[in-house]
């Protein structure tokens, strides 16, 4: 679901960055306001943008040759509140654009509307119905299949209308190749069947583990000034992050996330086209430091787990400048 670069037109980059400018915006003002009733938050933040970064590094084997993977944005809505899972899963995504390659940097604002946006909030809102009504696992689980798969159907319709929206006077499309009648069914199917479970099932049982081994942690279940013990949770991440290879049994690239040569390659398979679209042959070009979560000259299973320990890392250190911050401030 990580939209690359130059598969989406410039402007609807732009006008998806726009779009998440004022939830961005929002987003901060609500967790600082959350964090000066709930200090937890902090470190909390750090934990759910981790989670969300380890789940993302298990790729799914879906037929067809292609992957996908969950993402736990409901999860972290459960977790956090949805505007902090919003904030969590934002920085998790620009991290992943930045250092790995995964996700475009020109796309991130449409990255981010789908994944950080869409499926936290549809996700908790999911969540709320089941808890009012006392089913609350029902919800939770419902909330987290909804969640992935409206945030998949919405990726979907961003790429099947460039070619619709954006090509040369002759129809050929400037950017995504394959039209609606495409990505919407290629996005959604993979979802639906599969991955939509997976996020289900890993949403529910986190969840649960969590639940058991620091209650506290739970945004509803977090009071002021409640001490939050989260060794069960750092153990979790340590045991996610040592697990990381399990990632690489699945072979072959997400759908829609092909670079230049593979994309030319599967247009060249299905008579579709001879090379890619001009767009993204000619495109924005980035180069991560770690592209791929590769490390050059470490055995690709290594780098996987250095990959995972180093955002660990970034995010503690990224949660000990907060604290600094906030302690300076008071």
């Amino acid at each position: 679901m990580h939209i690359p670069d130059n598969y989406l037109s410039p402007t609807t980059c732009g006008t998806l960055i726009a779009v998440m400018t004022p939830i961005w915006t929002v987003s901060v003002l609500k967790v600082k306001a959350q964090i000066k009733e709930k200090k937890e938050t902090i470190p909390l933040l750090g934990v759910a943008a981790s989670l969300a970064f380890l789940i993302m590094m298990f790729n799914l084997p879906i037929p067809g040759g292609t992957t996908a993977h969950a993402v736990g944005g409901t999860l972290l809505a459960v977790l956090l509140g949805p505007w902090a899972a919003c904030l969590a899963l934002s920085i998790t995504l620009l991290l992943q654009a930045l250092l790995f390659g995964d996700g475009g940097i020109l796309a991130f604002g449409a990255n981010a509307f789908n994944m950080a946006f869409i499926m936290p909030f549809v996700g908790y809102a999911c969540y709320l119905i089941g808890r009012r009504l006392h089913h609350e696992k029902i919800g939770l689980a419902v909330g987290a299949y909804v969640g992935i798969n409206l945030a998949a159907l919405v990726a979907g319709i961003e790429l099947g209308l460039q070619p619709l929206l954006f090509h040369n006077q002759q129809g050929t499309p400037l950017y995504c190749p394959y039209g609606l009648n495409i990505a919407v069914p290629a996005m959604l199917t993979a979802h639906l069947l599969i991955v939509g479970w997976v996020e289900a099932a890993f949403t529910v049982l986190v969840f649960q583990f969590i639940k058991k081994a620091a209650p506290d942690s739970i945004y509803h279940a977090a009071t002021k000034n409640t001490k939050v013990h989260t060794k069960a949770i750092y153990g979790l991440l340590a045991g996610l992050a040592i697990l990381s290879p399990l990632g690489l049994i699945a072979s072959g690239t997400a759908w829609g996330e092909w670079n230049k040569m593979e994309l030319q390659q599967r247009l060249q398979t299905a008579h579709l086209a001879t090379r890619a679209p001009s767009g993204i042959s000619h495109g924005f070009q980035f180069s991560a430091l770690f592209n791929n979560y590769t490390i050059k000259g470490v055995p690709l299973p290594i780098g996987y787990i250095l990959s995972a320990v180093t955002v660990l890392l970034i995010f503690f250190l990224f949660v000990r400048v907060i604290r600094y911050d906030q302690n300076k401030d008071s």
